[in-house]
C-alpha cells in the first residue's frame, strides 16, 4: 500500500513543469570525504588526472624551455654573480612563469567562472607587489614602496588593459563586458585615487604655512614621508594616512562581498541582445573554431589551484632576485629610483597579469580581462597600499599616503581616461591605443622628470659636501 503513496519529499513537486520539461533533480551537497576524494582522485570524478594535468601544464608550450633560467637565477643571486647576469636570468625566468600562471588561471576559469577566476589571478599576481613592498618597507626604502605600487596601478590600467584591448581588437571588431560592473570598479578606483589626493593637499597647505622654501621641497621630494613638515603637522599626516588606510580596507572587503555575493549577477557575462552579435575578424573566426574544439579542461581544479600557488611562490622569489639586481644596476648606470619603481619594476611584477589578460582578450573573455586589469589595480590601491601602511604602523616605519604631486596627477588622469573608456561596456583596438599612448607619455615624462630631479639633487649634495 505504501508503494503507491507519494513520499513527503515529492508531494510538493509537480509532475510536469509548465514548459513540459522533466522535473529537475535536486543537487545533493558533497560531504567532506567526497570532496577530499575528488581532490585526490579527480579522474574518478570525470576530471583530468594529476599526471595528465601536469603533463599538459609543463609540456604544453615550447616557452617552458626557459624554465631552466629559474634555478640559474637562484644560483646567480646567491653566488653574487655580475648584476647583468642576475638581471638577465631573473627576467628570462619570469616569462615562462607568467605564462604558466595564465595557463592555470585559464583552466580554473572553465570551472569557477570568469569573475572568481579574475579575482584569483589578480590576488596571486599582486603577491609579488606585497612581498617586494614589505621587503622594501622594512629596509626603509619608502620611495621604492610608493613608486612601485603606483607604477603597478598605472601598468595594469594603461599598459596591460591597453595591450588587451588591442589584442582583442585584432581578433574581434568589438569586445563586450558588463558596463555596470566596470563602472562600479572604476568608481572604487576613483575613490582610492582621491584618498591619495587628500594627503597631498594637506601636505601642500601645511608646507606653505610652515614657510618651507623651494629648495627644501625639491630635496625632500626624494623621500616622501612628510619629514619636511613640523612635527605636529607630520603627526597629522600620519593620522590621516592610517585612518584612510583602515577605511579603504573596509571598503575593499565590502566590494568583495558586493562582487561575489549580493550583486554577483552584475559581474556574470551575458549574451548579446538579438541582432547585436559580434562580428569576429578572420583571425577571430579561426580562434572561435579552435576554442570550440578545445573547450574541455586539461587540468582538474585541484591540480590547477596547486600549480597556481606553487608558480606564484617561485615567481615571487625570481622577482625578488630581479629587484636586487635592478638596484645594483641602477647604482652602476645612475638610473633614478623613481624611474625604477614607477616603470621598470611594475612591468616585471605584472608580467603574469599581462600575459593572462592579453590571452583572455584574444579569446573574447573580456569580463576576465577587466577583472584582471581593473580588479588588480583596485586590489593594489584599496588593499595592498593600505595594508603596507598598517604594516609600517605596526613595525614603526612611517609609510604615508602622501605621494609626489607629479605621481598623484598622473594617477588621476589615468583613472579618468579609463573611466571614460569602460563606461559603455565596449572595447576596441582604438581605445587600447589611447591607453598605450598615455602610458608612453607618462613613461617619457617620468624618465625626464626623475633624471632631472636626481641630477639637481646630486649637484646640490655635491655643493653641500664641497662647502
Amino acid at each position: 500500500m505504501s508503494a503507491i503513496l507519494p513520499t513527503h519529499a515529492n508531494e510538493s513537486t509537480p509532475l510536469l513543469r509548465q514548459n513540459g520539461s522533466a522535473p529537475r533533480e535536486p543537487s545533493v551537497p558533497q560531504t567532506f570525504s567526497q570532496r577530499v576524494g575528488a581532490f585526490l582522485n579527480p579522474a574518478a570524478h570525470g576530471e583530468p588526472g594529476w599526471l595528465h594535468s601536469y603533463k599538459f601544464f609543463f609540456f604544453g608550450s615550447w616557452l617552458n624551455i626557459l624554465l631552466i633560467a629559474v634555478p640559474l637565477s637562484a644560483v646567480a643571486h646567491y653566488s653574487n654573480w655580475d648584476a647583468g647576469l642576475r638581471f638577465s636570468f631573473s627576467f628570462i625566468a619570469i616569462m615562462p612563469l607568467a605564462a604558466l600562471l595564465g595557463t592555470a588561471t585559464d583552466q580554473l576559469s572553465m570551472k569557477l567562472g570568469q569573475t572568481l577566476s579574475g579575482l584569483l589571478n589578480a590576488s596571486f599576481g599582486n603577491a609579488v607587489e606585497i612581498i617586494v613592498g614589505i621587503a622594501a618597507l622594512l629596509q626603509d626604502e619608502m620611495r621604492i614602496v610608493q613608486t612601485s605600487l603606483l607604477g603597478s596601478i598605472l601598468s595594469n590600467l594603461l599598459l596591460v588593459l591597453g595591450c588587451s584591448f588591442v589584442a582583442g581588437g585584432i581578433y574581434y571588431s568589438e569586445g563586450r563586458f558588463q558596463a555596470t560592473a566596470a563602472q562600479a570598479a572604476s568608481s572604487l578606483m576613483t575613490l582610492a585615487c582621491i584618498t591619495l589626493v587628500i594627503p597631498a593637499a594637506y601636505h601642500s597647505s601645511k608646507s606653505h604655512a610652515g614657510g618651507i622654501d623651494d629648495t627644501t621641497i625639491l630635496i625632500t621630494k626624494q623621500v616622501i614621508d612628510g619629514s619636511d613638515l613640523p612635527e605636529e603637522y607630520n603627526n597629522g599626516l600620519r593620522i590621516i594616512s592610517r585612518g584612510t588606510a583602515i577605511l579603504l580596507l573596509l571598503v575593499y572587503i565590502a566590494y568583495l562581498f558586493f562582487q561575489l555575493k549580493t550583486h554577483a549577477h552584475l559581474f556574470t557575462p551575458k549574451g548579446l541582445p538579438a541582432g547585436e552579435d559580434e562580428e569576429p575578424t578572420a583571425e577571430g573566426a579561426r580562434a572561435e573554431h579552435h576554442e570550440e574544439e578545445q573547450e574541455e579542461p586539461e587540468m582538474s581544479i585541484g591540480a590547477a589551484a596547486v600549480a597556481l600557488l606553487l608558480v606564484t611562490v617561485v615567481t615571487s622569489f625570481c622577482a625578488d632576485y630581479l629587484v636586487a639586481s635592478i638596484e645594483e644596476t641602477a647604482e652602476r648606470y645612475h638610473i633614478p629610483k623613481p624611474f625604477i619603481g614607477l616603470i621598470l619594476l611594475p612591468i616585471v611584477a605584472n608580467a603574469a597579469e599581462h600575459v593572462t589578460s592579453v590571452w583572455m582578450a584574444m579569446k573574447n573573455k573580456m569580463e576576465l580581462t577587466i577583472g584582471i586589469c581593473v580588479g588588480s589595480s583596485i586590489q593594489i590601491a584599496a588593499f595592498v597600499v593600505p595594508l603596507l601602511v598598517i604594516v609600517g604602523w605596526i613595525t614603526h616605519h612611517d609609510l604615508t599616503l602622501f605621494f609626489a604631486d607629479f605621481e598623484t596627477i598622473v594617477l588621476f588622469v589615468s583613472v579618468l581616461l579609463v573611466n571614460f573608456l569602460v563606461q559603455d561596456g565596449k572595447s576596441n583596438y582604438m581605445e587600447g591605443l589611447m591607453l598605450l599612448t598615455l602610458y608612453l607619455v607618462i613613461a617619457l615624462a617620468c624618465m625626464l622628470f626623475s633624471f632631472i630631479s636626481w641630477q639637481i639633487f646630486s649637484n646640490l649634495r655635491i655643493l653641500v659636501w664641497v662647502s
